[in-house]
């Protein structure tokens, strides 16, 4: 395939028109490579990477806690057609047993070709703090064990990207020792104090879940794991740029606080998203959406009802650059779960996972 005449994000975030060359779902450098020499006519049209979502619990009625793999592949399908090409399930706090039934799902979805593709799974919970557990059971909360967390990989194929944990809970510092080599472990549902985040970041934990949400606030005398994870400079940040969970004034701040290379925009969708108002589950707990915002029975903000490619396009309304906003959904993803090489970008020998969008962002074709 050969794509024409397209404005291509490039790497230092800007667009250059130019042709684009596909072979084996690989981008390759000339047309010399291309046996299949179908033309995408893509002028007037901007040409981005597939989006990469790191935490997202499911979508258009399924959830992955549902440990059904026919239901995620419906979930595949759905974030594909909204322009998410990667893409990590994410658990919530349950019992082992049930886990481990969830993590199996992952080995029934891999090389499905009409879906995203899923490049691991986002473990957020069980080792969270009580008194920050958001929308997560409490009684299913434990502290934190390295061999709880490898027994359970070992269910998904050691498929285990991201791993949340609350820094200030018994065994924390502990854990983040022996498995920070293992696996990207994301800090958060936590009421840490500065010193405390910072210590767990010294120690290897260098990505945050959600920020601002299920945490302390940004205080001028006490700045929490908001201002631990800005002092540090390995430290990528989640964002919700959903218009629900932050301010979009906090959504501009957070940009000009971490720069370009470390906001990592997620939809922390679930299964209401892409679906009408109405009641639904969330890691066993029931759920109301109305109007895209999903709350507990208690009032309790229970993740979103909105895709990335939304959050990203919302990002930009906000007052994100638009090459920020890119980079923050696709490239600096890719790199916070280490694959980079493979996708996040439209360079040579990557996956080509390829975008069609206007200048308004709006989503024509996915390729």
């Amino acid at each position: 395939m050969i794509i024409k005449n397209g404005q291509v994000f490039q790497e230092d975030g800007s667009f250059r028109v130019q042709d684009l060359y596909v072979e084996n779902h690989k981008i390759v450098a000339s047309e010399a490579e291309v046996t299949d020499k179908t033309v995408v006519d893509a002028a007037g049209l901007k040409v981005i990477p597939g989006l990469v979502d790191v935490h997202s619990h499911g979508a258009f009625g399924h959830d992955f806690s549902d440990a059904d793999a026919e239901g995620l592949k419906i979930v595949l399908r759905y974030e594909k057609s909204h322009g998410i090409t990667s893409y990590c399930p994410t658990s919530m706090t349950l019992p082992k047993e049930e886990l481990e039934k969830i993590f199996a799902t992952i080995k029934e979805v891999q090389g499905m070709e009409d879906g995203a593709t899923v490049r691991g799974i986002n473990m957020e919970g069980p080792f969270l703090d009580p008194g920050k557990k958001g929308a997560h059971v409490e009684s299913h909360i434990r502290r934190p064990d390295a061999d709880f967390f490898r027994e359970l990989n070992a269910y998904s194929g050691n498929a285990v990207k991201l791993v949340t944990l609350a820094p200030n809970v018994e065994g924390a510092m502990e854990f983040i020792d022996e498995v920070h080599n293992e696996v990207c472990i994301s800090l958060g549902h936590t009421k840490a104090d500065y010193d405390t985040a910072a210590e767990a970041m010294k120690r290897g934990a260098h990505h945050v879940t959600h920020l601002y949400n299920a945490m302390m606030p940004l205080g001028h005398r006490d700045p929490g794991l908001i201002g631990a994870a800005c002092d540090d400079s390995e430290c990528m940040v989640e964002l919700i740029s959903d218009g629900l969970h932050i301010h979009p004034s906090v959504v501009r701040t957070t940009f000009k606080m971490f720069g370009p290379e470390r906001v990592v925009l997620i939809s922390d969708s679930m299964m209401a998203t892409g679906m009408e108002n109405g009641t639904y589950q969330l890691g066993g707990q029931e759920v109301t959406m109305k109007d895209r915002k999903a709350t507990l029975k208690d009032g309790t903000i229970a993740g979103s009802a909105t895709n990335l490619f939304d959050c990203m396009r919302m990002a930009v309304s906000f007052g994100v650059p638009v090459a920020e906003a890119i980079f923050a959904a696709t490239r600096n993803p890719a790199k916070s779960i280490g694959i980079y090489e493979e996708v996040g970008s439209l360079s040579v020998g990557k996956e080509a996972d390829i975008l069609l969008v206007t200048d308004e962002l709006e989503l024509k074709k996915v390729l």
